[in-house]
């Protein structure tokens, strides 16, 4: 018996065992089963778990990066898409350059700048250039002379200029003592008195113009009334009566001393060329005005320089060349 029954044990278990296979083999299937489902359910559920968005935000935010290493890499391939440097402000123009105004006119006109030059030259001085002294001649409206005062003159003395050896007034040194008086008298720069003599005669006593002039100053005949003997050319009285004209014109022009020195040379505002020039072809050329006067009085004569010295002949004109 004792042999029989673990026999029977055994066989009983083998029974038993056998018949639990079949069993555990159907649990195992459905074991399966419900995994494969339950990923299929995963699956169908993928996109709508975290995961998916942790993927899609780590995808939005390398964006950013990418963008940036675009930009980098666009940047060095392309400089012109650089953010340009802010631009420097431009340095301030160097000051003009300072001239020296010393010696030189300072008059304001109409007619522009005096161009005024320290040199002397055919065409310029230190009282201004023939183009602004004979302003407005070459136009149809005439002369219209800049309003020039005796102290706005540029001038030596008379005194110092006989000091040079070349001085063309070395001419007048018989009268200088004249000229002082009269010019002291009536308030005009003896220099000035003085380069009326040098224009108009050459300083000699003796000449008469073209028009029956007189003497030094060249006077006109209506003025000798009152001439010692009836010799309008007498220095003291000739020089003392152009003095006086000289002054009352000054006065009557307003001190425009420009406009005054024109007048005695016939000149007067709204003078054109070819009327200053009219009496060229006539019988008395010598009675045409002079086109270089003024250059010629105040940056020739008033400057102690022969305004008609041929190796600087100041003018540009010289019109009266034609009258021999």
């Amino acid at each position: 018996m004792r042999f029989i029954t673990p026999s029977l044990a055994l066989f009983l278990s083998i029974i038993v065992v056998g018949a639990s296979l079949p069993n555990g083999n159907l649990d195992i299937s459905a074991r399966h089963s419900r995994l494969a489902h339950r990923a299929t359910s995963l699956e169908a559920r993928a996109p709508e778990k975290r995961c998916a968005n942790r993927v899609n935000k780590k995808a939005n935010n390398t964006n950013t990066p990418n963008n940036l290493v675009a930009d980098k890499a666009t940047t060095s391939s392309k400089p012109a898409s650089k953010k340009p440097a802010p631009t420097k402000a431009a340095a301030p123009p160097p000051p003009p350059k300072q001239v020296s105004t010393s010696g030189l006119i300072k008059v304001n006109s109409g007619c522009g700048p005096s161009r005024a030059t320290r040199e002397i030259t055919r065409v310029s001085g230190p009282n201004g250039h023939i183009d602004w002294l004979n302003c407005g001649f070459e136009t149809a409206g005439g002369w219209q002379p800049p309003f020039v005062r005796v102290q706005d003159v540029v001038t030596q003395s008379l005194s110092s200029a006989l000091q040079s050896p070349s001085s063309p007034f070395k001419a007048c040194s018989r009268y200088i003592g004249i000229f002082e008086k009269y010019g002291n008298q009536f308030g005009i720069p003896p220099i000035i008195l003085a380069s009326f003599a040098m224009q108009e005669s050459g300083c000699n006593p003796e000449t008469v113009g073209g028009g029956g002039e007189q003497g030094l100053m060249q006077i006109t005949r209506e003025k000798c009334g009152g001439a010692p003997g009836g010799n309008c050319r007498e220095p003291d009285f000739n020089i003392r009566t152009a003095t006086k004209f000289f002054a009352n014109t000054l006065a009557n022009n307003g001190g425009n001393v420009l406009l005054s020195v024109g007048a005695y040379n016939g000149w007067h505002k709204g003078l054109t060329r070819s009327k200053a020039f009219a009496a060229a072809t006539s019988s008395c050329c010598r009675c045409q005005n002079n086109g270089d006067y003024l250059h010629q009085f105040f940056n020739g004569w008033c400057q102690n320089i022969n305004s008609y010295d041929q190796r600087l002949r100041l003018g540009k004109y010289f019109n009266l060349d034609r009258c021999g």
